[in-house]
C-alpha cells in the first residue's frame, strides 16, 4: 500500500527541512570559519619559529663554551705570567732570569693573542643573542597572535552552537508532529541523496530548480491531496502548497 500522509503533515516537512537546511548551513560555518584556517596557519608558522629559536639558541650556547674555553686560557696565561713575574723578582741566575724573561714575552703574546680572540668571541656572543632575542620575541608574538585568533573562533562559535541550539530544538518540536513512517521516508531520502522534501513553487521543484513539465504537472494534479510525490530530479519528497501554480 502507497504511502499516504496529510497535507498538513507533508507541510511540515517542508519546516523540517529548513531547519535541517539551517543545521548544515551552520556545520559548514563551523568547519570553514576563517579562524580555523588563521590557527593552522600560526600552527605552522610557530613550529618554524620553535625551530628558529631553538637553532639559535644552540648557536648561542655554542658560542658562550667557547668565550668560557677563551677566558679559561686567558687565566691560565695570566695565572703563568704572574708567577714567572715573582720567580723574576727574586731569580739571582742569570740563566733563569734570561730564561723566564723570554717566556714572559712568549706569554705576553699569548695573552694578547688571547685578549683578541676574546673580543672577537663576546662580539660573536653580543650578535647571536640579539639573534635568539628576535626570534624569541617572534615566538612570543605568534603566541599572541594565536591566542588572539583562539578567542575570536571561540566566540564565533559560541554563537553557531546557541544558533545550532535553537535550530535543533525547533527541529525537533516540528518532528514530534510528524507521522513516523513518513518521517522515516524524509529522513532515507535525506540520508541519500542530501534533501528530504522540496516546495514545489510555481511548478519548480525548489530542491533541484528544476521546471517540471506540463505532463508531470497533470499527473500531480490529478493525484489525492495525501498522496506521496516524490521529485524526479532531487529524489526528494515533493510538497504541494498554495504556491505550487497547480
Amino acid at each position: 500500500m502507497a504511502l499516504t500522509a496529510s497535507p498538513q503533515s507533508q507541510a511540515l516537512l517542508l519546516d523540517l527541512q529548513a531547519f535541517d537546511t539551517k543545521l548544515s548551513q551552520l556545520d559548514h560555518r563551523a568547519k570553514s570559519m576563517p579562524e580555523i584556517a588563521a590557527i593552522d596557519l600560526l600552527v605552522k608558522e610557530g613550529q618554524t619559529a620553535r625551530r628558529t629559536v631553538s637553532d639559535h639558541n644552540g648557536a648561542l650556547d655554542d658560542v658562550k663554551l667557547e668565550l668560557s674555553r677563551v677566558e679559561s686560557d686567558v687565566k691560565v696565561v695570566e695565572t703563568r705570567i704572574a708567577r714567572d713575574s715573582e720567580r723574576l723578582k727574586v731569580s739571582s741566575s742569570v740563566k733563569d732570569v734570561a730564561a723566564l724573561e723570554q717566556e714572559l714575552t712568549a706569554l705576553r703574546k699569548r695573552l694578547g693573542d688571547l685578549e683578541e680572540i676574546e673580543l672577537s668571541v663576546m662580539e660573536k656572543l653580543e650578535e647571536q643573542q640579539s639573534l635568539a632575542d628576535v626570534a624569541a620575541a617572534q615566538l612570543a608574538s605568534l603566541g599572541e597572535r594565536m591566542a588572539a585568533v583562539e578567542t575570536q573562533r571561540d566566540a564565533v562559535l559560541a554563537t553557531i552552537n546557541a544558533e545550532r541550539a535553537i535550530a535543533a530544538a525547533g527541529r525537533r518540536t516540528v518532528e514530534a508532529e510528524v507521522p513516523s513512517d513518513l518521517l522515516a521516508l524524509y529522513e532515507r531520502q535525506r540520508a541519500r541523496y542530501g534533501t528530504g522534501a522540496s516546495m514545489l513553487r510555481g511548478g519548480v521543484s525548489m530542491a533541484s530548480g528544476v521546471k517540471l513539465l506540463e505532463n508531470e504537472m497533470q499527473a500531480i494534479r490529478a493525484a489525492a491531496p495525501d498522496e506521496i510525490i516524490m521529485c524526479a530530479s532531487s529524489e526528494a519528497i515533493l510538497v504541494r502548497t498554495g504556491e505550487s501554480g497547480l
